[in-house]
């Protein structure tokens, strides 16, 4: 994964935009601009097939991705599919218009990092952003709504091989991940490095067959890993 320098932080580059929107890939450049994201890491991509290519030409891979869904050749859930299965650890945010149950579940399962609704304004955009370059997954408010009304009212406890256990540590940076820590702020707590948080994170997504933190900290829940 290559990286640029900002004024602040090391910022996780390339970034690719997949939007069919003139306007709202405006909005987006703003918002990425203010973050401080030169112009020559930033690319824009308008549909499926020029995000294919562009992907294949980026041999280090993504440093993030937003991603719309309603797309004039397919549904972007498609795309955030190919990514994780690219890189499991690439941040990907998708920023749509659709709202429904079943697209946010399935844009949540194929992998997305965190979900927002265009609708939100660019301060709301730009701190989504900056929460998913620093290890969260932010989801919009209403989306969390619908999320918590269709969870189950009381936790499965699904048997997992002892092959499979969480280890203690993993365990305690889970129930900081439940918690909406990044991985930095985890390593601050831990007195570790980010980097080990990062690999710790990594075993636990295997262990629990998941490739996102919001659908890690769900399965443990149903696991009754985490309370």
């Amino acid at each position: 994964m290559v990286s640029l320098v900002s004024h602040d932080a090391l910022l996780p580059a390339p970034v690719l935009v997949v939007e069919d929107d003139p306007v709202m890939r405006q909005r987006l450049w703003r918002v990425l601009g203010g973050i401080g994201y030169a112009q020559d890491v930033v690319s824009f991509s308008t549909n499926l097939a020029e995000a294919r290519t562009y992907i294949d030409k980026q041999p280090l891979g993504l440093g993030l991705a937003l991603v719309d869904l309603g797309l004039p050749d397919g549904n972007g859930i498609e795309l955030i599919q190919e990514l994780r299965a690219l890189d499991p650890a690439v941040p990907i945010l998708v920023i749509s218009a659709w709202s429904s149950k079943e697209v946010i579940l399935g844009a949540l399962q194929a992998g997305a990092t965190g979900y927002l609704l265009k609708e939100r304004d660019d301060l709301e955009v730009s701190l989504s952003i900056r929460s998913v370059l620093r290890g969260g997954a932010p989801i919009d408010p209403f989306i969390a709504q619908h999320i918590l009304a269709f969870m189950p009212a009381a936790p499965l406890h699904i048997p997992i091989d002892e092959t499979d256990a969480l280890s203690a540590r993993e365990s305690e940076i889970l129930e900081w991940v439940s918690h909406g820590l990044s991985n930095r702020e985890i390593a601050e707590k831990l007195t570790i490095s980010r980097h080990t948080v990062e690999c710790h994170i990594t075993r636990i997504y295997r262990k629990l067959a998941v490739t996102s933190r919001t659908r890690a900290v769900n399965e443990a829940r149903q696991r009754g890993l985490l309370s």
